[in-house]
């Protein structure tokens, strides 16, 4: 099954839900405000597609977030512990699809490229 890692007031996360089910598709929604961030996971997604693309340094969480905590994010290590504690800095949405790939954001063209394949 898909899950679709967000939360849900993010624009994109909304349109992310709105183009699986208007498709048909079967996933999973795991809220990150509800239930957190899955620290066991983030390794993993980490390794799959870069820390750059974890972690959204261009939104307000992190333009919030002290400089040092900021500067303290270099590895895999420091990153989790950042993000746990503030798991709005994860770009949305993170997808991981049925053969376990991983993806972060959305347009419809990529959602349906995954899809299709």
């Amino acid at each position: 099954m898909i899950t679709l890692y967000g939360i849900p007031n993010c624009d994109s996360v909304k349109k992310a839900r709105d183009w699986l089910t208007q498709h048909g598709v079967d996933y999973q929604f795991h809220d990150f405000k509800k239930q957190g961030v899955p620290v066991a996971l983030l390794p993993g997604w980490i390794k799959e597609v870069g820390l750059e693309k974890i972690i959204n340094r261009k939104g307000p969480t992190w333009r919030k977030l002290d400089t040092a905590v900021q500067g303290s994010v270099v590895d895999a290590a420091s990153a989790t512990a950042v993000i746990v504690a503030n798991s709005s800095i994860v770009k949305r949405p993170l997808v991981v699809w049925n053969d376990g790939s991983v993806t972060v954001g959305f347009t419809p063209e990529s959602f349906g490229q995954r899809l299709s394949s």
